[in-house]
């Protein structure tokens, strides 16, 4: 089993930033693929961001592109979600999942370990 837990969820301004991370235990981080995914109100959970186990693969949604960048410290058992230039649309809660793929982790179905979630805000 791999427990996960996010932080650093919040209430931000359009045009500001946020930094979600996402400490796990259980299993050996480096041996798990991990992802970011977000939840709006009324709408299905969707792809965010992922990083493969060494973070030489990275993969992002094309709506978080160029301001959103996913990071990983093997070291601390932890993956990092950076949002910058926010937007009302990203207003989600936010999951990290952990996955044993190796390639191409985009999809839901990949993942077997999910966290709780951390709520994020953007106003306008």
């Amino acid at each position: 089993q791999v427990q996960l837990v996010e932080s650093g969820g919040g209430l931000v301004q359009a045009g500001g930033s946020l930094r979600l991370s996402c400490a796990t235990s259980g299993r050996t981080f480096s041996n798990y693929a991990m992802g970011w995914f977000r939840q709006a109100p009324g709408k299905e959970r969707e792809f965010v961001a992922a990083v493969s186990r060494s973070e030489s693969n990275t993969y992002y949604a094309d709506s978080v592109k160029g301001r959103f960048t996913i990071s990983r410290d093997n070291a601390k058992n932890t993956v990092y979600l950076q949002m910058n230039t926010l937007k009302p649309e990203d207003t989600a809660v936010y999951y990290c999942a952990a996955t044993a793929v190796l390639f191409r982790t985009i999809l839901q179905g990949q993942y077997n370990y999910w966290g709780q979630g951390t709520q994020v805000t953007v106003s306008s």
